[in-house]
């Protein structure tokens, strides 16, 4: 892979692991409370604004990625942002990690890892 194709694989995987993390740091305050008040919280918050930032220029870096690899290609190389969602949840959020989780964010690791060598 070309220097810029990888520049905008890494970029495409940062932006989507910020805009998910800005959404669930949105969507999981305690203060938020429940109904058109939960969701009223979370538009005064400004992570639900970065969150649409980083998915806006996301779909930027998306199609000037796209347009350099095949599709099929792109695709399975974008699955990685699994992996760094699992990894960021767990060390932000807390979230569990359990071993069949682990054992997937592996073999997606892997699959990334021959699709990125294979070409």
């Amino acid at each position: 892979m070309s220097p810029l194709v990888i520049t905008l694989w890494l970029l495409n995987v940062l932006l989507d692991t910020g805009g998910q993390l800005a959404f669930k740091a949105a969507a999981a305050d305690p203060d938020a409370g429940e109904g058109i008040a939960r969701w009223k919280h979370m538009l005064s918050r400004p992570w639900l604004g970065l969150g649409i930032a980083c998915y806006v220029l996301e779909f930027v870096a998306w199609i000037a990625f796209l347009s350099l690899v095949p599709l099929s290609r792109g695709v399975l190389l974008g699955s990685i942002n699994i992996v760094a969602l699992m990894i960021a949840g767990r060390l932000l959020f807390k979230e569990r990690l359990t071993r069949l989780r682990v054992a997937g964010m592996l073999l997606v690791s892997l699959g990334v890892a021959v699709v990125g060598v294979a070409g």
